[in-house]
């Protein structure tokens, strides 16, 4: 276990702020169309499986496209591939607004996946830019708040707006997202922030570099099984369980929320448990209370239950997962600094995690989806904690990077 100066006392860079305010006003956007999408898809007469595909779309393309982000990053630099990316997605929500069928909504919105990616590497890049390394946990929980927060927000205020009708929610989101554009592109228009090839002083990190580090191999394990566990079955397969234990439509939404709040709650203080005590120790507990909170989830819908104790221990179990997930979060992305060190850019080393946490948020549903038709929910989130359980296996063995920033700093990534 690490101890390291107070990291309250580290003053975070004005420019993290506005990145964490921008990242609140796209989360607040995405959330603002996430729950109209689907409704907006089955407008142009098409079944359920159509507009799931829709909604999958963003996903598909965010993953395909992760490489050619990183490498712009590298080339072009973080702030010019940010505000891209921002603008890229805007005109994706206006054009989404305005589509005449469906063809024209399922381009619309992969473009949109294009824009999403270019601007959440080139952030993942910027944080560790500007970070300072022993205030980097913190950075990335400040950051995932920030997310999290406009996230629960979003879906609220796109409810109200689908009243004006199923286009509006759109229209929002791009504007909001023009908005982001400019207070960044201001913001961010320093100094501090001159392109890659000028601002660091070595070449762009290449992925065998960032492969030599055992603490990059652990980070790209454990990322899938959040991407897995957090952004697909969470989303995708739990409200169906949460369903399963009582049919009525408020019992998923709770779920999810009481989950978020969890994450939320956890986020708090995690991030700076990460600066003072490790990144290690965070991941591979978080890991451990999701995974054991997602393997026994499957119980709530047993039949030797009440439906009070079934809800009961469905809340109580989403919240201890959320908990998990704010505990692996700000500490991963500080493991990933850490490896990079805020004088490299990591555009490529960033984008192939980007793309390990999407494959698991796109193929984890999926596969569990297949596991609970054939064998029941109890056994498809059991093998949800075992996805998470596998995934803190490389830690076991990984360094602690919070005692060699320095070093990763000064000399390029640990092994």
């Amino acid at each position: 276990m690490v101890t390291t100066a107070a990291p309250a006392r580290i003053q975070i860079p004005r420019e993290i702020w506005i990145l964490v305010g921008s990242a609140f006003v796209i989360a607040i956007g995405y959330g603002i169309v996430s729950p109209v999408l689907p409704a907006y898809a089955r407008s142009f007469d098409v079944g359920v499986a159509a507009a799931s595909v829709i909604v999958s779309a963003f996903a598909f393309f965010r993953l395909v496209f992760a490489p050619v982000g990183g490498e712009l990053v590298s080339r072009l630099g973080e702030r010019p591939v940010y505000l891209t990316g921002l603008v890229i997605v805007a005109v994706s929500s206006f054009a989404t607004a305005f589509a005449q069928s469906y063809v024209q909504l399922l381009i619309f919105r992969g473009v949109g996946g294009i824009g999403s990616t270019m601007f959440t590497i080139s952030a993942m890049a910027l944080l560790v830019r500007l970070a300072p390394p022993s205030a980097r946990g913190r950075v990335s929980s400040t950051y995932g708040s920030a997310f999290l927060i406009g996230g629960m927000i979003g879906p609220v205020l796109g409810g109200l707006l689908a009243g004006w009708g199923l286009r509006a929610p759109f229209i929002v989101y791009g504007a909001a997202l023009l908005v982001a554009a400019m207070v960044v592109g201001v913001g961010l228009g320093g100094a501090r922030l001159r392109p890659a090839e000028e601002a660091a002083r070595r070449e762009p990190m290449t992925l065998a570099e960032a492969w030599g580090s055992p603490v990059y191999r652990a980070a790209l394990a454990s990322g899938v099984a959040n991407g897995w566990t957090n952004f697909g079955v969470r989303m995708a397969v739990l409200p169906l369980l949460a369903t399963a234990v009582l049919d009525r439509a408020w019992v998923a939404g709770a779920t999810l929320a009481i989950g978020a709040v969890g994450t939320a709650a956890t986020l708090q203080f995690s991030g700076r448990l990460a600066d003072r005590v490790g990144r290690r120790p965070l991941v591979i507990i978080g890991l451990i209370v999701m995974g054991v909170a997602m393997a026994l989830l499957g119980l709530a819908q047993h039949r030797s239950l009440t439906v009070g104790v079934g809800l009961a221990l469905l809340f109580g179990l989403s919240a201890i997962s959320g908990v998990g997930a704010g505990l692996v979060n700000p500490a991963q992305q500080a493991a990933l600094a850490d490896v990079v060190g805020h004088d490299r850019n990591g555009g490529r080393v960033l984008s192939t995690f980007q793309m390990a946490q999407d494959g698991g948020a796109i193929v984890g549903p999926i596969l569990i989806g297949l596991v609970a038709d054939q064998l029941g929910f109890g056994t498809a989130f059991l093998v949800t904690g075992l996805v998470c359980l596998v995934g803190l296996i490389p830690w076991l063995r990984a360094p602690e990077p919070l005692i060699h920033h320095t070093r990763t700093d000064a000399q390029g990534p640990m092994s």
